[in-house]
């Protein structure tokens, strides 16, 4: 990875990638909300529907929008499109962290298609070591990163609180609700996942399954059918959360009453999710869009999707990125936050990895509530990232 923190981003150009004209069929719905990359098509089924020849290739509706029966007509999004901000230009260095980093990759090249002269050099880690790692570089002198890139706001927190980093642009930070945002704007959501029930349809309805995780245990239609997924980091920064409101007694209590009530491991939850399909477990735990990739999948699978309301089940956890302190390229980095942001890259995020968008003129994908129709707990998010103690919960109670 090349360090170079090139100076050409502070010099950004106001020319306009113009999209190639559609033919004959744009759709009046693809219109509304959004000029620019989604402005055509017929509603979001990832056909071809034109492009901008960038010298690289083209790019169309089809790359930023996914494809599928979640996606099949849908309207175009609002917000603020790529095309009303500066063209991306110069080196960024961005450290991103996390399991979820390979899908942000594809968005990260996309943006390379569309703006040749901008390269952004990653590091790919996880995102507690790269937290850790820009919190030493910056208490050496300079880190090289100019944005870090997470899906744990618990990392961004650790690297904000550590003094490491920089103003965001209010342009940014006015399109996403204040409880996906740092409170002192040194970090902004771009992406949410919520906590959720898969349930197979053919076992149980939606009305079977309790509205709070406490009272999972004495719910006489999940004993010895339901599973989790312990090792994953999701699960912990649930944990993380249960502990933040119920104390460290009362979720140890919890977890040793899952395991008598009879709950199976699994190694991730997107098998997890898979199982419920499969009538191997009834319900399980794991982030709501894991249900989502099994249904684009498999489009007639019994599985459905709940929520509860107000507690650590309920969480409501982002991926956001922050601009690193002491970096040479302040003005792309914060072009580069704001593209991040855009109706286009949100709808990325909607369409292809089923998050939740963090601005309201993005919906979601198929039936999902919207974000402002869930009932998460309140919490810092920041707070999650004390996962160690978690960890060490989970092993006291057998889960690891």
């Amino acid at each position: 990875m090349s360090d170079s923190n090139d100076t050409a981003g502070r010099n950004v150009t106001q020319s306009r990638r113009r999209f190639l004209a559609l033919g004959g069929t744009t759709a009046a719905t693809a219109i509304a909300g959004c000029s620019g990359i989604l402005s055509g098509g017929d509603g979001g089924d990832g056909g071809s529907d034109g492009g901008t020849d960038t010298g690289v290739g083209q790019i169309s509706l089809s790359d930023f929008r996914g494809s599928g029966p979640l996606v099949e007509q849908r309207d175009a999004p609002g917000g603020t499109s790529i095309e009303e901000l500066p063209d991306l230009s110069g080196e960024l260095t961005l450290y991103l962290g996390g399991g979820e980093g390979g899908l942000y990759l594809d968005l990260i090249n996309l943006l390379e298609q569309l703006y040749p002269d901008f390269t952004a050099n990653h590091r790919l880690e996880a995102s507690s070591d790269l937290a850790n790692t820009i919190i030493e570089e910056n208490e050496a002198g300079a880190s090289p990163a100019d944005v870090f890139m997470s899906i744990d706001a618990g990392s961004l927190g650790a690297v904000a609180n550590a003094g490491a980093t920089a103003s965001l642009p209010e342009e940014a930070l006015s399109t996403v609700p204040e409880a996906y945002q740092d409170s002192e704007g040194r970090w902004v959501g771009i992406a949410g996942r919520a906590r959720a029930i898969p349930y197979n349809t053919n076992q149980i309805s939606e009305s079977d399954i309790p509205s709070t995780v406490q009272e999972f245990p004495e719910t006489a239609a999940l004993e010895n059918s339901m599973g989790w997924a312990p090792s994953y980091g999701a699960f912990q920064s649930f944990v993380t959360a249960m502990r933040l409101i119920r104390g460290d007694d009362e979720t140890m209590s919890w977890l040793q009453a899952m395991q008598d009530h009879g709950i199976t491991t699994y190694d991730d939850e997107f098998r997890v999710s898979n199982a419920c399909a499969d009538g191997e477990l009834t319900a399980g735990f794991a982030n709501h869009y894991y249900t989502l990739r099994v249904q684009s999948a498999r489009e007639s699978s019994p599985i459905g999707l709940a929520f509860t309301e107000g507690d650590a089940g309920a969480l409501v956890n982002v991926s956001g990125l922050e601009i690193i302190n002491g970096t040479d390229n302040a003005d792309l980095a914060s072009n580069f936050v704001r593209h991040v942001l855009s109706a286009e890259a949100q709808e990325f995020f909607a369409t292809r990895t089923f998050a939740y968008p963090m601005i309201p003129g993005v919906a979601p994908v198929g039936d999902l509530p919207r974000i402002d129709d869930l009932n998460p707990p309140d919490i810092d998010l920041t707070e999650l990232a004390d996962v160690a103690g978690t960890v060490d919960l989970l092993r006291d109670a057998g889960v690891l």
